[in-house]
C-alpha cells in the first residue's frame, strides 16, 4: 500500500498455518454451526410451543438463544467462505459493520446473563414475591435494555473507529474484523481509542459482573441455609447451568479484552475467539437442557404430537 492510498477493503488472514488441512476445517466448522442453529432454534420452538414454559428463566434463555444465532451469524459464514476462497477480502463497510455488531451483541449477551442472574436470585432467595416482580412486562423491559444498550451505547466508542485513516496495511490478523488487529492498521494514533475502549468495557462489563457476582453471592448464602441436603441440590441445579455460562462469558471476555496487546496475544486471542464463537454456542444448548428434566419433558411432549399428527 502506499503511503497516501486509503484502504478500501481489507484481507482476513485466517488460520493460514492448516496446511492442507482447510477442508477437514471447514467441515468442523461447518458442523458446529448448523448443530448451534438446530440446538439454539429447538430450545426457542419448545419454549414457544410449551405454555409451561412461559416462565422468566426460560424467556431469558430464548433471549440467549437468539443471541446466540445472531453472533455465530455473524462470523462463521464469512469463515467458511473464506476457507474454500483464495479472495477472503472484506469490504471496509462490512468489516466496520461486523465490528459494530460483535460488541453490540456482546453487550446485549451480558444484560441478557445480568438479567438471568437477577431472575435466578428472586427465585430462590424471595420466592414468595418471584412471581410478582419478575412479570411478563419487567421481563421484556429487561430485555428490550439489553438489545438497545448494544445498540446505544457502542457507537459512541465506535465513530471514532470507522473516521480513522487506514493506510498503512490491509491484512487483519483474525478470521473476522475484531477491534484489536484493526486498530495495529491505522496509521494514526489509537491510545486514546484504545484507552477510552477498556474504560468502556471495565465500566460495561464490570458493572455487569459485579451485580451477577453480588446476585450469587446471595444466591449461595440462601441455599446454604437450607436445611435439607436434598433442597439444597435441587436449588443449586436451577442456576448451575447460568453459572457455568457466566463463567465462560466473562472468562473469554477478561482474556481477548482486558489483557495488554501484544504480538502473541494476537494468536491466542485468535484461538480464545474461535472457540467463543464456535464452541461456546454448540455447548449452551446442552448445559441448559441436558440436565433439566422440565424442558425435556416439554420435549418429548412435542416430538410426540409431531408423531400423532404424522400417524393422522
Amino acid at each position: 500500500m502506499g503511503n497516501g492510498t486509503m484502504i478500501s477493503e481489507f484481507i482476513l488472514l485466517g488460520f493460514p498455518n492448516l496446511h492442507g488441512m482447510q477442508m477437514m476445517f471447514f467441515g468442523v466448522i461447518l458442523f458446529m454451526y448448523l448443530l448451534t442453529l438446530v440446538g439454539n432454534s429447538l430450545i426457542i420452538t419448545v419454549v414457544w410451543a410449551d405454555q409451561k414454559l412461559h416462565t422468566p428463566m426460560y424467556f431469558f434463555l430464548c433471549n440467549l438463544s437468539l443471541l446466540e444465532i445472531w453472533s455465530t451469524t455473524l462470523v462463521v459464514p464469512k469463515m467458511l467462505a473464506n476457507l474454500l476462497s483464495d479472495r477472503t477480502t472484506i469490504c471496509f463497510s462490512c468489516c466496520m459493520a461486523q465490528v459494530f455488531l460483535h460488541f453490540s451483541l456482546g453487550t446485549t449477551e451480558s444484560v441478557n446473563l445480568t438479567s438471568m442472574s437477577f431472575d435466578r436470585s428472586l427465585a430462590i432467595c424471595r420466592p414468595l414475591h418471584h412471581a410478582t416482580i419478575m412479570t411478563s412486562r419487567v421481563c421484556f423491559h429487561l430485555a428490550f435494555l439489553g438489545w438497545l444498550g448494544g445498540i446505544v451505547i457502542i457507537p459512541f466508542h465506535f465513530l471514532p473507529v470507522c473516521i480513522l485513516p487506514f493506510c498503512r496495511d490491509n491484512r487483519v490478523d483474525h478470521f473476522y474484523c475484531d477491534l484489536g488487529p484493526l486498530l495495529k492498521l491505522a496509521c494514526a494514533d489509537t491510545s486514546i481509542i484504545e484507552f477510552t475502549g477498556f474504560i468502556t468495557t471495565v465500566i460495561l462489563q464490570g458493572s455487569a459482573f459485579l451485580f451477577t457476582l453480588t446476585s450469587y453471592i446471595f444466591i449461595i448464602s440462601t441455599i446454604i441455609q437450607i436445611p435439607s441436603s436434598t433442597d439444597q441440590k435441587k436449588a443449586f441445579s436451577t442456576c448451575a447451568a447460568h453459572l457455568t455460562v457466566v463463567n465462560i462469558f466473562y472468562g473469554a471476555l477478561i482474556f481477548m479484552y482486558m489483557r495488554p496487546s501484544t504480538h502473541s496475544s494476537f494468536r491466542i486471542n485468535k484461538v480464545v475467539s474461535l472457540l467463543n464463537t464456535v464452541l461456546v454456542p454448540v455447548l449452551d444448548p446442552f448445559i441448559y437442557t441436558i440436565p433439566n428434566t422440565e424442558f425435556k419433558e416439554s420435549l418429548s411432549k412435542m416430538i410426540n404430537r409431531k408423531k400423532k399428527s404424522l400417524h393422522i
